[in-house]
């Protein structure tokens, strides 16, 4: 498997991640704060994917799309967390050429579907605002289903696309990445060959499975925000608009770091920032996501209450 990925164009049999310091003190300390977010960040997703089982009330479209999201974030910092913690308190800092290719297409994959996801429940909230009436029929099991499944097969094809642009080229040495894993603007910086072509295959990528689904989300607000204006009761404004802070809030952490990391030239990246980038919307979205969405969401509180028999939430 390892010499059909190399081909003739790499010597490069693994490669070095760089991490946040070289300092042991420091990275017992973000090794502490990293293991504690990620630890965090398992229990609530999974809290949050659990109860929406058990709970039949919770069997909506709205929660359906809620549950595949925190799969998608525990997925998503797995696959980079659990690794950049071994090198934190280790001394070798190795990954595998073949290791490198899988985690650069694993990432890719969960974060172009749940790029796409989040246009879905944008789509979610307009047909439960715009059109409650007609929002089970709309919003059937069938059309939520083949929306995810959508959003799953475009994350497999466009991650493969990005991957294989990235991978073909030529990797002589050094083999340093100055990165906590191996994402794709940071691993290019080591090849061999002109970069400029990828560039543009970024550019472009980054417009449609970020752009557009970013621009699909404005869209559909637009015409949300211009329903709730036309509710009479205040009370009722104020309820609608807070079916979507949650959701607008996850969006913005997760979509401009991303912008600003794929749809900018390489020339112009900085390995410090594209670090925090990366970790802001890798583990400090999926960390946050659990806590945005059922800190004021009654209808979590209600169903943990429920399952852990601690009382009855209020109604």
């Amino acid at each position: 498997m390892q010499d059909f990925l190399l081909g003739n164009h790499s010597s490069l049999t693994e490669f070095i991640l760089l991490g946040f310091s070289s300092n042991t003190e420091i990275n017992v300390i973000l090794f502490s704060v990293f293991l504690f977010l990620y630890l965090i960040t398992l229990s609530g997703n999974g809290l949050i994917f659990t109860l929406i089982r058990m709970d039949f009330r919770l069997h909506t479209p709205m929660y359906f799309f809620l549950s595949v999201l925190s799969i998608l974030d525990m997925g998503y910092v797995t696959t980079t967390v659990p690794q950049m913690l071994v090198h934190l308190v280790c001394k070798k800092k190795t990954i595998s050429y073949v290791g490198c290719v899988a985690q650069m297409y694993i990432f890719l994959m969960l974060g172009i579907t749940e790029s796409w996801l989040f246009a879905i429940m944008a789509y979610d909230r307009y047909v439960a605002i715009c059109h409650p009436l007609r929002y089970k029929v709309i919003m059937s099991p069938s059309l939520c289903g083949s929306m995810v499944a959508f959003c799953g097969f475009w994350g497999i094809i466009c991650a493969l696309i990005y991957t294989v642009c990235a991978m073909i080229l030529p990797y002589c040495g050094p083999n340093e990445i100055n990165h906590f894993f191996c994402e794709v603007p940071a691993v290019l910086k080591l090849a061999c060959a002109d970069t400029s072509l990828n560039d543009q295959v970024d550019f472009i990528l980054g417009f449609i499975l970020l752009l557009v689904p970013l621009s699909l989300i404005i869209i559909v607000y637009i015409n949300i925000f211009t329903a709730i204006l036309r509710i009479r009761s205040s009370q009722g404004r104020l309820k609608a608009f807070s079916t979507c802070a949650s959701h607008i809030t996850v969006v913005t952490m997760f979509s401009v770091p991303c912008m600003v990391m794929y749809m900018r030239p390489g020339s112009e990246a900085s390995p410090e920032e594209d670090k925090k980038l990366a970790l802001f919307y890798n583990v400090i979205s999926a960390f946050l996501n659990p806590i945005i969405y059922s800190l004021r969401n009654k209808d979590v509180k209600r169903a943990f209450l429920k399952v852990t028999g601690w009382g009855n939430a209020p109604e």
